[in-house]
């Protein structure tokens, strides 16, 4: 499993539009944010170095995991994935996705992004 950093670092010299076939790398991490666009989806992968971009095809993966993708994955999920890197069109390095796996879900919503928790006794509760 490769982290984001270094992900980001080794395939720094990939052109817009261009995709890595030989690279063979699986990353694991907490799905940040998810947008999904029919047969396509992006997914924002956090870990400890930093993030990365998922690109996730449903022509690449499958119907069935595709389906199984959108229906089972949130924001605070924790997967793994594999496949090749590409870097988009408009130059965001990411993962070409062949292949998914659920490693944890996340019972509990992500907190707001801009207000935080703001219950102080909750926040040192947990």
């Amino acid at each position: 499993t490769a982290a984001a950093a270094d992900l980001q670092r080794d395939y720094a010299h990939l052109e817009n539009g261009a995709e890595d076939d030989t690279a063979d790398v699986a990353v694991a991490g907490r799905i940040m944010t998810r947008r999904v666009f029919g047969k396509l989806a992006f997914f924002t992968l956090q870990d400890a170095s930093g993030t990365i971009q998922l690109y996730l095809d449903k022509a690449r993966m499958g119907p069935d995991a595709f389906a199984n993708l959108k229906a089972y994955t949130d924001a605070g999920d924790i997967i793994g994935a594999a496949g090749t890197t590409k870097r988009t069109e408009k130059g965001e390095l990411s993962v070409y996705v062949t292949q998914w796996t659920m490693l944890t879900k996340s019972l509990q919503p992500l907190p707001d992004k801009f207000h935080g928790l703001t219950d102080v006794e909750m926040r040192y509760r947990n």
